[in-house]
């Protein structure tokens, strides 16, 4: 069709449906709260729950994720993820602008945003913010029933290089490992490339399992799988030092979170 218009006026309409499609995928903005005490958590808690749940409720902003670690009992500094979705970064900003307009809001976290520094509620928080791949450009909630057994897994892929970085994006999207996932049974919240963090080049994806015995399962099945043999060996995407370093974080959600 564009070849019956002049070729600058082409050239435009092609840029703007471009950046119309990358703008329909999801931001992701992943907050990371390190606590130390008992006391902090029951805080941070109040204050996600009574507050800034509610607050980004109210903006129209839905399905946000509030996890802690399966390992938090252990651990010396405790932590509480938060996942919120945004549809551009322009919407994450303004988000932030309108929180502190809203009085309600403010009212609601004063107990945690105003502390007394004797009882500082967290250690430390850590934002950083994903933008979806373009094989899954939207949050999908888990497809099942979820209860205290559910197994959420959050998992960081850093590179050395850029070079490797965008090799490895490549593996996912082009390459078909998302499709393998899918293919196996694996639920994915969302797959992402982190945009701005502490850990960079990095990508990040979150999946569910029913529990911890369908996590050890379904990841066998991948390990096993022919397709992902293949893939894993292709001299595309084959390197012996691709990744870097790997997290991966087994997390139950709150009582109180959304997904």
């Amino acid at each position: 069709m564009l070849k019956f218009i002049s070729k600058p006026l082409a050239f435009l309409l092609t840029n703007i449906i471009c950046l119309s499609a990358i703008a329909q995928k999801d931001i992701y903005e992943i907050q990371t709260y390190l606590l130390k005490s008992d006391r902090q958590i029951e805080a941070t808690d109040q204050y996600l729950k009574n507050a800034y749940l509610p607050a980004l409720h109210r903006l129209g902003i839905k399905h946000i994720g509030v996890f802690k670690p399966i390992a938090n009992d252990t651990a010396s500094l405790k932590k509480i993820f938060v996942l919120v979705t945004y549809p551009s970064l322009e919407n994450w900003r303004k988000t932030k602008l309108v929180l502190q307009q809203d009085k309600q809001y403010a009212e609601a976290a004063r107990p945690f945003t105003d502390a007394d520094t004797s009882m500082i509620p967290f250690v430390r928080m850590e934002s950083t913010l994903l933008d979806a791949f373009p094989k899954h450009t939207k949050l999908t909630p888990p497809a099942m029933d979820v209860n205290s057994e559910t197994v959420y897994e959050l998992r960081s892929y850093e590179n050395p290089t850029e070079h490797l970085h965008f090799k490895k994006v490549s593996m996912f999207n082009q390459g078909g490992e998302t499709g393998i996932f899918s293919r196996l049974g694996f639920n994915a919240v969302f797959y992402a490339e982190v945009l701005s963090g502490s850990h960079l080049p990095n990508l990040m994806y979150m999946i569910v399992f029913k529990n911890a015995g369908a996590h050890d399962e379904l990841w066998k099945a991948f390990r096993d799988d022919p397709e992902w043999k293949k893939l894993s060996a292709d001299p595309n995407y084959e390197n012996p030092i691709s990744v870097s370093h790997i997290d991966s974080i087994l997390m139950h959600r709150t009582d109180y979170s959304d997904l």
